[in-house]
C-alpha cells in the first residue's frame, strides 16, 4: 500500500480523498494555487505545495509542476479526483514515465473511452446497445448531412472529445444541419482542440441512467447499481439518486450485466461509470464512459456501504476488490443535491465571494461533502459547486422528505446559492412522482 499520495485537485473532492487516506493511514500532499492558499484541503493535508497562480492552466492543469511536487514530497501516487487532469492520457503517461502510480485507468483506456467514436465502436463490438449513429468520425458537414438523412431526424451532432454539453447541437431538419454542424465543430475546436465530430439519433425526452463499476488488476469487474441523473441544467447534473425509479428489477439486472460487459470490453481498471440513455419505451443505449470517480459517487456509497475512494486507492496499489458481485447489496434510497455558488434568478450567474455565515445540516442519514467554512472566500476562478448534500433513507419518498428537511436547514450568508431552487425541484409533483426526463428543468422552471 502507498505511504503517501498527492491529490491533484481542490475543493470538496480533495477533502474527500484526504479523509479516505487518513482512514487508510496514508499521508497526503495537497497542491494549491495562489487563490486557494486558505482552502480547507490545504489545511487538512499532511503537506501542501503551491503550484502556481490562480488560473487553472498555470496550476491544477500544469502537469510539470504536479509531477515536480510529487517528486519533491516523496509521494508514490497521484489521485486526480474529477475534472482537471483526471481523464488526461498525456498526464497518465508522464506519471508512468516518472514511476508514479496514477489512481485511475491506463492512458490507453482513457484514450479509447474518451474518444466517443472509438468508444462507440468498442461497445458495438462487445454487443452493448448504442444509439444508432455513425461508426467513423465525421469532419465535413456535407458528409454529415448525408449520414443524418440515413439515420433520420432528429439527430444530435457531438464533439468526439466533448463533455459538459460543449460541441453538441440537436438538428431537427436538413436545412438546419450545416449551421449546427459547423457551430458545434468550432466550439469543439476551441474547447478541446479537436474538430472530430460524430452524429447519432437524438433520443427525445430520455432519462440519464449510469452504472458505477469497479475493476481491479486481477480481472475482477463488478457493478454497484445505477444512479438516475436526469435532473440536469444545460447538460450539467444537479440532482442524482440511486436506485432509479424508472426501471424494474429485470431492466436493472440487464443494465448491470451490460455495464460489466462494457467495462470488460474496454479492459478497464479502477472506478468508472458507464452512462446510458433510457428512452420512453424502456430501452437503454450506451452514451459514454467516464474514466474517473464521479461527483455523484456518494449516492452509491450510501446505498452500498462501500468507500469508492478507498477502493480506487487499493486497486491502484494492486490489491483485489474488497467485495464480490454476490456480496453487493443495495439498501434503501439515496439522493444528492449539488449546491452551487450561483443565482438561479439571474440565469445561474456564478456568485463567488466571502462566506459570512455558515450552517450545514446533519443528523441520521445526512452527509455533507464540502470544503466550505465560515470566513472562507470562494474564488472566481473555478467551478461554482461548493457543496453536496446527500441523504439516505429506507425508500425514495422518505429520502425526498429528508432532503427537503436538510436543505431547509442550510444557511450560507454572503453569496447566492441554488439551495432554494433545489428545494423547489424536490417539491415539484412530477419529481415526487418520478416523472422526469433530462428536460425536466427547462420544461418546468424556464
Amino acid at each position: 500500500m502507498f505511504k503517501k499520495i498527492l491529490i491533484a485537485n481542490r475543493g470538496e473532492i480533495a477533502v474527500r480523498i484526504i479523509r479516505a487516506c487518513r482512514e487508510m493511514e496514508i499521508e497526503t500532499v495537497a497542491v494549491y494555487s495562489e487563490a486557494d492558499r486558505d482552502a480547507l484541503h490545504v489545511q487538512l493535508a499532511d503537506q501542501a505545495v503551491c503550484i502556481g497562480p490562480a488560473a487553472a492552466s498555470e496550476s491544477y492543469l500544469n502537469m510539470e509542476r504536479l509531477i515536480s511536487a510529487t517528486a519533491a514530497t516523496g509521494a508514490e501516487a497521484i489521485h486526480p479526483g474529477f475534472g482537471f487532469l483526471s481523464e488526461n492520457s498525456k498526464f497518465v503517461r508522464m506519471c508512468q514515465k516518472c514511476n508514479i502510480a496514477f489512481i485511475g485507468p491506463s492512458a490507453e483506456v482513457i484514450e479509447r473511452m474518451g474518444n466517443k467514436s472509438q468508444a462507440r465502436t468498442t461497445m458495438m463490438e462487445a454487443g452493448v446497445p448504442v444509439v444508432p449513429g455513425t461508426k467513423e468520425p465525421v469532419y465535413k458537414w456535407e458528409e454529415g448531412l448525408k449520414l443524418a438523412e440515413t439515420i433520420g431526424y432528429p439527430v444530435i451532432v457531438k464533439a468526439s472529445s466533448g463533455g459538459g454539453g460543449k460541441g453538441m447541437r440537436v438538428v431537427t431538419a436538413s436545412e438546419e444541419f450545416q449551421k449546427n454542424f459547423l457551430s458545434a465543430q468550432i466550439e469543439s475546436e476551441k474547447a478541446f482542440g479537436d474538430n472530430t465530430m460524430y452524429i447519432e439519433k437524438y433520443i427525445e425526452r430520455p432519462r440519464h441512467i449510469e452504472v458505477q463499476i469497479l475493476a481491479d488488476q486481477h480481472g475482477n469487474v463488478i457493478q454497484l447499481g445505477e444512479r438516475d441523473c436526469s435532473i440536469q441544467r444545460r447538460h450539467q447534473k444537479m440532482i442524482e439518486e440511486s436506485p432509479s425509479s424508472a426501471i424494474n428489477e429485470e431492466q436493472r439486472k440487464k443494465l448491470g450485466e451490460t455495464a460489466v460487459r462494457a467495462a470488460k470490453a474496454a479492459e478497464y481498471e479502477n472506478a468508472g461509470t458507464i452512462e446510458f440513455l433510457l428512452d420512453k419505451n424502456g430501452d437503454f443505449y450506451f452514451m459514454e464512459m467516464n474514466t474517473r470517480i464521479q461527483v455523484e459517487h456518494p449516492v452509491t456509497e450510501m446505498v452500498t456501504g462501500l468507500d469508492l475512494i478507498k477502493e480506487q486507492i487499493a486497486i491502484a496499489a494492486g490489491e483485489p476488490l474488497s467485495i464480490s458481485q454476490e456480496e453487493v447489496t443495495i439498501q434503501g434510497h439515496a439522493i444528492e443535491c449539488r449546491i452551487n455558488a450561483e443565482n438561479p434568478q439571474k440565469n445561474f450567474m456564478p456568485c463567488p465571494g466571502r462566506i459570512e455565515e455558515l450552517y450545514l445540516p446533519g443528523g441520521n442519514g445526512v452527509r455533507i461533502d464540502t470544503a466550505l467554512y465560515g470566513g472562507y472566500r470562494i474564488p472566481a476562478n473555478y467551478d461554482s459547486m461548493i457543496a453536496k448534500v446527500i441523504v439516505h433513507a429506507r425508500d425514495r419518498e422518505s429520502a425526498i422528505r429528508k432532503m427537503r428537511s436538510a436543505l431547509g436547514e442550510v444557511i450560507v450568508e454572503g453569496i447566492d446559492t441554488n439551495v432554494d431552487f433545489q428545494y423547489e425541484i424536490l417539491s415539484h409533483p412530477d419529481y415526487i412522482e418520478g416523472n422526469v426526463t433530462t428536460f425536466f428543468i427547462e420544461e418546468n422552471f424556464a
